[in-house]
Order: C-alpha cells, then structure tokens, then sequence
C-alpha cells in the first residue's frame, strides 16, 4: 500500500501533461462540451494526444461479465433510494474522515459549492446504472472518460503548485486512494445499507461491488491490486481506513458544508437536524464526532430507520403492485434530489486550467449562496 501510494495513473497523466505542454488545454475543453454520449464522431480541430486518449478508453474492460453487471443494475433499481442516501450520508463523509483526502477535496473544490461535487457524483452513478450504460448514446463512458482526465489535472496541478506534500502524502490522488475511494462507494454503501436494515442477497452486493470495479478500471485503476471480491474488500477498506482516518479541520469544514446543503435541500427547517443524525448513525459515533456533526433530538429517532424501511420491503415482498409503486418513487426521488443538486442541468467534467482561480477558495469562505451550473452546450 506503501506503494501505491506513489503511483498514479500513466496514460492520462500522460495525456494531461501533453494538453499543457502544447497549450491546448482550453481548446480541449470547449470541444468536449459536445462530446457526451459514447460513439458519436469526434470534434474536428481536438488535440490529436486528446483523440488517441479517447480512441484508448473508448471501451469498457474485456474482463466484464455483462450478466454481473445486469444483476448490479437490477440490484440499483431495487435500491436506488437508499443508495442515493448511502452514498450521500455515509460514502461522502467516509471521504472527510481521511485527513489528506479532506485536504485534497479542500484544496481542489470550492468549500462554498459542495452541490458540485455531489451533483457530480450522482450524475456519475445514474449515468452507470442505466440499461445502455456501455453502449453508443449512452453518457457513461464520456463522463468516465472525462472524470480521469480531471484526476490527472488535479495531480499536475497540485504537485507543480507546491500545494501538496508529495514527501509525506504520496502522489494526489494515487492508487491507494483510488482504490480506497471505490471501497467507499461500493462496499461501504453496502455496510450503510446494512445498517438500514435494507434486504440484501449476497449474489446482488456482489454483483453491486463488481459493478464498482468495472467503473474503477476505467478510471484508471490498477486492476493488478484490485480486491477481486466482498472478503478481500473488506480486508482492503478496514486496512485503508486504519492507516488513514482521523480528525481534521478541512474534514469537519467538508462536513458542514454537506449538512447544510441538504438541509436547503429539505423544505422548512423542523427536519434539518435528520441530516446530521443519518450522518452520525451511518458513520459512527466516533467518526462523527471527528467530523463534528452535532448531535440533535433527532439522533435517537433516526435509529427507528430500519424498522420503517423494514415494513416497506414486507410490502414489496409480499406485492408485486406495491414492489411496483416502491420502485418508481425512489427512482422519482433519486431523480427528484439529483435535479436539486444539478438544477435540471447537465455536469461537464472539465480539465481546470488553474486550480487557483477555479477551486482555491479558502478553507475560511462564508457560505453565501448556492452553486449554478453552467449553462447547456449549445447544439453543434
């Protein structure tokens, strides 16, 4: 582990530096706002480093065992809800529970607009659960595609700046933590899951972990240190999060920043303090207190959670009209907080020319309004 954490990610490092070396960042940028569906014809005048890189990753894996990833989807389907929740109220703070990861989201996105960052996330995990993921038209392979690239930028930006202590941290973004981020969207939504008291078989977290592992791969992920299945994950995550988690003043700022963007996003105010209640019931006391989510009246309620939810899988069980009805309102309210995230619009994963300008707002910023996405690309 010591290992990868010196290690990166060599063809879109690679790629990255090549844009920058020729200038040719921003023309990258302005022609793949119309790249976003996969098989459509590249734009004439891109950076031919950029079109090689493209042609490259164009692909999923050869290893992937599409009925795998079907079950993954289903198994998306069943839950998308409460792996909407899991990801928000348990995934995102596991992230601010490591210190030099807090340091780096501090560092690389605005403290004042957490939205993006989440918009991004959810957008990411939408666009991979979709039936079409992996084939022409579909939004997923651009957007991973895209996702690496920006890894990579922010690793040229960060050790060129002298923004990061490589000496002590490893490489921004290595491979450890490439890996450790994948165990916190899969297998630690599962445990979140879990914890909701959510039914799970065995054969659908699989199939959920593997779907994570399809996305790590093209992301740039050594596929050589990879946990292949749900016991060696769960030796890789403890370990990870042992070596690396703690207390940290950019985590507990993370983590502020969150809360009070779900309680914008949850009308009036007698339920904000839920917010911060799942937090700590999902993450652990001592992982909370660490972020400094403060306790509330709403702490040892939020507890009865898995008896609630227990009673709406005994009537999809038990109800095929009902299993029905429950499927569609979480796909309307996954949906429904994904477009008061992202305002209806769609997220462009960009190459930052300078972090400074784009992402450098200090630890200290006020929080004054929320973030605007930008505007729709105009038709080609």
């Amino acid at each position: 582990m010591d290992a990868l954490r010196q290690a990166g990610d060599e063809l879109a490092d690679a790629t990255v530096d090549t844009l920058f070396e020729r200038g040719e960042v921003g023309t990258f940028n302005t022609l793949m706002r119309y790249v976003s569906t996969a098989g459509a014809p590249l734009p004439d005048g891109l950076p031919e480093v950029a079109r090689e890189y493209l042609h490259a990753t164009s692909h999923p894996p050869s290893w992937v065992d599409w009925e795998e990833m079907e079950r993954a989807r289903l198994f998306f389907i069943d839950n998308n809800v409460h792996i909407s929740t899991a990801l928000s109220f348990a995934s995102m703070p596991a992230c601010y529970v490591v210190p030099h990861v807090a340091k780096l989201l501090s560092a690389t996105h605005s403290l004042n607009y957490p939205s993006k960052r989440m918009a991004e996330t959810g957008q990411f995990t939408v666009y991979l659960m979709q039936p079409d993921a992996f084939e022409a038209g579909s939004r997923f392979i651009p957007a991973a595609q895209k996702v690496r690239l920006l890894h990579a930028s922010i690793r040229r930006h960060l050790r060129r700046a002298g923004r990061w202590d490589t000496e002590n941290l490893g490489t921004p973004i290595c491979q450890e933590d490439m890996i450790g981020g994948q165990m916190m969207f899969s297998l630690q939504v599962l445990d979140a899951l879990h914890r909701l008291g959510i039914h799970m078989s065995t054969e659908g977290a699989q199939a959920y972990y593997y779907a994570w592992r399809v996305v790590g791969a093209m992301l740039g992920v050594d596929q050589a240190h990879v946990p292949q299945d749900l016991d060696s994950a769960r030796d890789f995550s403890d370990l990870y999060m042992t070596r690396h988690m703690g207390p940290s003043e950019e985590g507990a700022h993370l983590t502020r920043q969150l809360i009070d963007l779900y309680e914008e996003v949850v009308p009036g105010t007698f339920f904000d303090p839920v917010v911060g209640a799942l937090i700590r019931y999902l993450i652990g006391d001592t992982c909370a207190d660490w972020l400094r989510v403060p306790r509330g009246p709403w702490d040892t309620a939020v507890k009865a959670a898995p008896t609630l939810l227990a009673v709406l899988e005994t009537i999809e069980d038990r109800s095929p009209l009902g299993a029905w009805a429950l499927d569609r309102l979480g796909h309307l309210t996954t949906r429904l907080e994904l477009s008061s995230l992202t305002r209806g619009r769609v997220m462009h994963y960009a190459i930052p020319e300078e972090l400074k300008e784009d992402y450098g707002v200090a630890s200290t910023a006020a929080r004054t309004k929320r973030w605007t996405p930008p505007p729709p690309a105009a038709a080609p």
